[in-house]
């Protein structure tokens, strides 16, 4: 009677499993299907049953029959199909990944009438599997610099200057167009140097009208101004120990550079409302896309206090100088909002980055972070293409999609990259390996994978290779 119950129900059984199970007879069509298959390929029952099951398009099983000698699928020759990972094609011309398992079915006198495949939906796993190595490669990144990115010879001029500025105490300013990214550059400074320990804190001074900014520098008393309900401590105060970073500083009131001054000669504050000095231990780090020697001539910045803050001076150059870095970039912006947004995009298309590289980028990197922001709302292929940028980059003159412009590989960023580091290090491997960040080992690997000879460029100056003129050493 229980066997007889199970032959009943079987189908009912059957539906309620959430693998997806499909059984075919010995020509591939396919006689049955349960509902958990139906929603995984988005063809219904009728859709499919009568079907060969090559509509489903399996990956493995193309392989399987060009190599079954004239059977459908190597499963007859073998009886079985052990756990194989593969994909299927959905109806919507979707793939979707699965794990795969098949048996052969006989009758009661042991002859093959068909087969029976269980298929298992991974597509979530191996979405999570890909973010988990895109977060390693992030982290892996050899071409990033304290969350700068960049492998140019302009950009490792900054890595440098960034290095042996945090080794000083002294202030130092940054200077650059918008979105070149000063504030990295500052807190990279921070977290290089010895007060690295201490607070790092900020403040925009284009964002605060005068008496509040003074009153956010230094403090205030309670009573020092209607408001003023209690006494509060100044971001100098909060910074005791540390940095504080006073970004957009050509934007600062004229009273207040005064002020500041006094600060920076004497290492003490007055709080708003009081007349008690308080000893503070900060360092400076200004920053500012303005021309501040235009501003002293027309006097609107004072001409010491730009001598006292311009002490170690360091130029993030605009986009468009540095332009072999925008493949760099634009892969780090993928991968970041592809983890962030989960969308499954592939990758960046050739022509995309070909326009990508002949764009002027005004905004610089901000620009090209938002325009992968933008692509990644719009664009509902596999590959961002030029189209699923924004309008204003396909609007530029000298953007034409029929031009080609070639884009940097990674290898030849690389290449560069070494050239660059070992003529720096005046041909020595280590000093390039510390350069690089890398062991003297791997230095070694990519000399031989590049085909560089370490006496090439023994006698070459760093001018001589950028331009490509090296001289042949013993």
């Amino acid at each position: 009677m229980f066997e007889e119950d199970l032959d009943r129900y079987w189908k009912t059984v059957v539906s309620t499993i959430r693998d997806g199970i499909m059984i075919v007879d010995t020509m591939g069509t396919i006689v049955s299907v349960n509902k958990a298959l139906e929603t995984m390929t988005g063809y219904s029952r009728e859709e499919l049953v009568g079907q060969k099951c090559s509509v489903l398009n399996c990956s493995i099983f193309s392989l399987a029959r060009e190599k079954s000698g004239g059977h459908w699928c190597v499963l007859f020759n073998t009886g079985n199909l052990n756990v194989r990972q593969c994909t299927l094609m959905r109806q919507d011309g979707k793939y979707v990944h699965v794990l795969k398992t098949a048996s052969l079915l006989h009758d009661r006198k042991g002859k093959v009438i068909g087969a029976v495949e269980t298929i298992t939906d991974i597509t979530e796993i191996v979405a999570k599997n890909k973010q988990i190595a895109a977060f390693r490669r992030q982290l892996r990144s050899e071409d990033a610099f304290q969350g700068l990115i960049g492998a140019s010879a302009a950009m490792q001029q900054v890595y440098d200057l960034i290095e042996n500025a945090a080794r000083s105490d002294a202030p130092v300013i940054i200077l650059g167009e918008s979105g070149t990214g000063k504030e990295l550059a500052a807190k990279a400074i921070h977290q290089l140097g010895e007060r690295k320990k201490g607070p790092y804190v900020k403040v925009n001074c284009a964002a605060l009208t005068e008496s509040l900014l003074e009153s956010e520098l230094f403090g205030h008393v309670k009573g020092a101004y209607t408001g003023a309900y209690k006494s509060r401590a100044g971001r100098f105060e909060m910074a005791h120990g540390g940095d504080l970073f006073l970004d957009e500083i050509g934007d600062l009131p004229f009273s207040t550079q005064v002020k500041l001054l006094r600060v920076l000669e004497e290492k003490v504050i007055e709080r708003v409302g009081d007349n008690k000095s308080v000893p503070v231990d900060v360092r400076i780090i200004s920053a500012t896309n303005k021309n501040l020697p235009g501003l002293v001539e027309k006097g609107t910045f004072r001409k010491d206090f730009y001598f006292r803050i311009n002490v170690i001076p360091i130029y993030l150059p605009p986009l468009r100088d540095r332009a072999q870095d925008i493949p760099l970039l634009a892969e780090s912006f993928f991968r970041k909002i592809s983890l962030k947004n989960g969308k499954t995009i592939e990758g960046i298309s050739s022509s995309t980055m070909e326009v990508l590289m002949k764009y002027s980028w005004p905004g610089n990197i901000r620009e090209l972070k938002s325009a992968f922001e933008y692509a990644f709302v719009t664009c509902q292929d596999q590959l961002v293409q030029p189209h699923h940028l924004p309008p204003d980059i396909l609007k530029e003159e000298n953007v034409t999609l029929d031009e080609k412009v070639v884009a940097p590989t990674k290898r030849e960023i690389r290449k560069q990259q070494l050239i660059d580091a070992l003529a720096r290090a005046k041909g020595n491997q280590s000093v390039a390996a510390e350069i690089l960040g890398v062991s003297r080992v791997t230095i070694w690997n990519r000399m031989k994978r590049f085909d560089i000879k370490y006496n090439r460029y023994l006698e070459s100056s760093a001018e001589d290779l950028k331009n490509g003129t090296v001289k042949e050493g013993i």
